[in-house]
């Protein structure tokens, strides 16, 4: 098995693991927003924390997202383990939110489906 970086989406190699995988990888990002406006509005003790969190949390993933891991190029690349470890780490937060907010189920599965999206993600040719 190795490890290597998919290149931009307009110039991969589409198989049909890797077009299901592009759907869950989308799946996740969108999901990994949604757990943290969830988390941010459950979480603040005051209506302005509330906000605060329910829109600036997606927004600082979404921003590092879009900087460093953005499947048609990302503004900065990063070395191969970085980026990989990034990426876990930024879903990892969309499932430690979820569990936090009171659904730890929920964050399992998003957990599981994250590891298994970026494992064939780098692996898959």
């Amino acid at each position: 098995m190795r490890i290597e970086r998919p290149g931009p989406v307009s110039q991969r190699q589409w198989t049909p693991l890797t077009v299901v995988n592009g759907g869950l990888a989308f799946a996740l990002e969108l999901g990994l927003l949604a757990a943290l406006c969830y988390w941010g509005f459950k979480t603040g003790s005051s209506t302005l924390t509330r906000i605060l969190l329910g829109i600036g949390a997606p927004a600082l993933a979404a921003t590092a997202w879009g900087l460093f891991l953005a499947a048609g190029g990302p503004k900065f690349r990063l070395p191969l383990a970085a980026e990989i470890v990034l990426k876990l780490a930024v879903l990892a937060t969309g499932a430690l939110a979820l569990h936090a907010a009171g659904r730890p189920t929920l964050g399992t599965v998003f957990a599981v489906l994250a590891v298994v999206s970026v494992a064939v993600e780098y692996t898959a040719n």
